[in-house]
């Protein structure tokens, strides 16, 4: 972990896989609003993993697992933004926390601070997934930060860049904060 608040990293987990997914802008959104002193990495290799099968989580296990598990391991706290997949967490999501879960009670971001936030097409902007990450992530062991919520409808958009919406940025720039602020 980080010694001074000054260099902090904070890995991004998009639960989309589309390049131009609202949930990947906000997640770039948060690594260009960062408070000074915080990097914010978008992790782009959600989509290689394979789905998660412990006959494979051995010495051998394949680089995208690796790459995720370092990238966390390298992490300060993370940032989870994804959407709502019929009324429900993603399926490449829950893929990455069965992954990011193991070793067992050792996982790469094992007592980090996490949030959920992102957005969803729904009038409530993806409350019951971003529920439903909080509580698979924490089983799978890091310190998920409950407090920090941020659920966006799409409609309240208007088609626009997240980054078009000034309430929308400066919610973002203090998530980023808030999240930062619990590394210790």
């Amino acid at each position: 972990m980080s010694d001074r608040k000054s260099d902090i990293k904070v890995l991004a987990l998009v639960g989309s896989l589309r390049a131009a997914s609202v949930n990947r802008q906000i997640a770039q959104l948060a690594s260009e609003v960062a408070p000074e002193g915080v990097t914010v990495t978008v992790f782009d290799g959600l989509g290689e993993l394979p789905f998660y099968n412990e006959d494979i989580d051995n010495a051998d296990v394949p680089a995208s697992v690796t790459a995720l598990r370092a990238a966390a391991a390298d992490a300060d706290a993370a940032l989870v933004v994804t959407p709502e997949y019929n009324g429900s967490i993603p399926g490449v999501m829950k893929n990455a926390i069965d992954w990011l879960s193991r070793p067992l009670g050792n996982s790469a971001l094992k007592d980090k601070p996490l949030a959920v936030i992102g957005g969803s097409l729904g009038r409530y902007g993806g409350v019951w997934a971003h529920d439903e990450t909080r509580k698979s992530f924490g089983i799978a062991g890091p310190r998920v930060v409950e407090a920090i919520k941020l659920s966006v409808p799409f409609q309240s958009l208007d088609g626009k860049h997240p980054r078009e919406n000034a309430e929308l940025v400066s919610n973002v720039r203090d998530v980023v904060g808030k999240l930062a602020a619990e590394v210790s």
